[in-house]
């Protein structure tokens, strides 16, 4: 998805692919929980959970492989690598693997899920998820108000 404002690629700005990378990470979670509480009656079934998102861990796990590179406008510009020439920005969604995550009690079944713990999940990942829309709403805004011209 390109997204477009006047002419100008979003998708090329790191802080819309970083919070467009959050919001894919809160979305899978909650896909997650969501399957540990349809499970919470299946016998031996253990809750999975993704690993925390970090800022910095899908940084460098993009720096490690196509990475991110400086952008050059001018062919008088240092290159930081040698793929970096023109570059650009190379962030694509990170792929989170789900990891067991027992939760603090097991069922005489052999179940781990706490519907309490996963509720409490769910509430962090949509209070994280709506504080993340708000982010990209206000620096879109941020974006508007700039590409304005003056008086208007």
């Amino acid at each position: 998805m390109i997204v477009h404002l006047s002419g100008m690629d979003l998708n090329a700005i790191p802080l819309f692919t970083m919070l467009r990378g959050k919001l894919g990470y809160l979305n899978q979670r909650q896909q997650l929980i969501a399957q540990n509480v349809a499970n919470a009656d299946t016998p031996g079934f253990t809750p999975k959970d993704l690993k925390a998102f970090s800022f910095q861990g899908q940084l460098d796990a993009q720096s490690s492989g196509a990475g991110m590179h400086m952008k050059t406008t001018d062919a008088r510009h240092m290159t930081a690598s040698a793929g970096g020439a023109g570059g650009g920005t190379s962030l694509n969604a990170v792929n989170w693997t789900p990891q067991d995550a027992p939760d603090a009690e097991t069922t005489l079944d052999g179940n781990q899920v706490s519907l309490e713990d996963q509720m409490v999940k769910m509430n962090q990942a949509r209070m994280d998820y709506d504080a993340a829309i708000t982010f990209y709403q206000k620096s879109m805004s941020l974006i508007r108000m700039a590409a304005r011209r003056p008086g208007l």
